[in-house]
């Protein structure tokens, strides 16, 4: 059974289960989840592509358009996957798939207008059939750690004081997509704003001494996350104690998120690790991180998530001191859990956790 023919009968698994006679996946990411990694947007910035999937107990299809068919059905081998795909012009609507929905009590990943009766909220569902990866998703996230790591290390050995925030992001934009990866998320600070703000939007300001690079990488539908410092001359003290400190949390993260975990109790073990560095409300002035898939986070954990962990689940933590935070994204396994955007070379805090180091990303410092 292939991967896309192993997702199909656990999403028809669920219609038997909710009584309903199809299911509607617009979401960009489930779609490339349901897929085995094809891409349906258009658009990078819409949460639904220009193309969508709709299964039936003994169906499945692809309705979009005829700008976008000939894409799905040659370069994304949808139809070599089994799905039926049915277009109609721009100018028109969609008759035959209006005619296949016709009354079928449906669930889908968002609301149906028109639809009678009223399409079932899938979004849960679908996302607790994400969370736990195959083996193909497993390769293709390794592959994607890789490319983001070396991306993300290629663009910041190239930052120069004097660059705009915005070359800066054009560098590490480039880096990404000269690896097949699209930088859905990329996010710049230098200097004080790297103090301010956690979700740095690039900007004209130049680089003095201190850059912050973000980036949410996304390939085969999947998303890596990752972040870096660099600092140009002396690091300042207060700065490296703060980047200490985080990196602590972090490898308390890292460390805890372990098969059979309960998530929230993991999430309490980084708290107590900011309190026991100095900063006990650190935590609460940026969320850290939590699991990924086809999405940067699926959700984001708190001390009262109840959601336990698995083996072959990807998390991405990213704890923060205002001005430093650490950020990779880690695949959980049987005998550990493997870093998949560690860069080589990258200069490191080795942090013990029962007995065993856990290497965190230090600040890079170029004299």
């Amino acid at each position: 059974m292939t991967e896309t023919e192993l997702k199909l009968a656990q999403l028809r698994a669920m219609l038997v289960e909710r009584n309903l006679d199809g299911a509607v996946l617009k979401r960009s990411g489930n779609f490339a989840w349901l897929t085995s990694g094809a891409a349906s947007y258009v658009n990078t910035a819409a949460d639904t592509g220009a193309a969508y999937v709709l299964v039936t107990h003994d169906a499945s299809y692809v309705i979009t358009n005829n700008i976008e068919a000939p894409r799905l059905e040659q370069e994304e081998a949808l139809a070599a996957l089994g799905f039926r795909i049915v277009a109609a012009p721009w100018y028109q609507s969609n008759v035959a798939a209006e005619t296949l929905l016709g009354a079928l009590r449906l669930g889908a990943d968002v609301p149906q207008p028109g639809a009678q009766p009223a399409a079932v909220d899938l979004s849960a569902d679908l996302a607790r059939l994400r969370y736990t990866l195959l083996p193909g998703e497993v390769a293709r996230f390794r592959d994607l750690g890789r490319l983001c790591a070396a991306a993300m290390d290629e663009a910041i050995r190239r930052v120069q004081p004097g660059m705009t925030e915005f070359e800066i992001a054009g560098l590490l934009a480039h880096a990404t997509f000269a690896r097949g990866a699209l930088p859905i998320v990329n996010l710049i600070a230098t200097d004080e704003r790297v103090f301010r703000y956690r979700h740095p939007l690039p900007t004209g300001k130049k680089l003095v001494r201190y850059a912050m690079l973000v980036l949410c990488g996304r390939k085969y539908g999947l998303v890596a996350s990752v972040t870096r410092l660099v600092h140009f001359g002396p690091l300042p003290v207060e700065v490296r104690r703060q980047a200490e400190v985080c990196a602590r949390v972090d490898a308390t993260f890292i460390a805890g998120t372990r098969p059979g975990a309960r998530l929230g109790d993991v999430f309490r073990a980084a708290m107590d690790t900011y309190a026991a560095g100095g900063y006990p409300d650190e935590w609460q002035l940026h969320h850290q991180g939590g699991p990924a898939s086809y999405a940067p986070r699926d959700y984001l954990a708190t001390p009262a998530s109840a959601e336990i962990v698995a083996e072959n689940q990807v998390y991405a933590w990213n704890p923060s001191i205002a001005g430093v935070k650490s950020e990779d994204t880690i695949l959980i396994g049987s005998a550990g859990n493997q870093v998949l955007t560690s860069i080589a070379g990258w200069p490191t805090y080795e942090v013990e956790m029962d007995g065993r180091p856990v290497y965190r990303p230090a600040i890079l410092e170029v004299n």
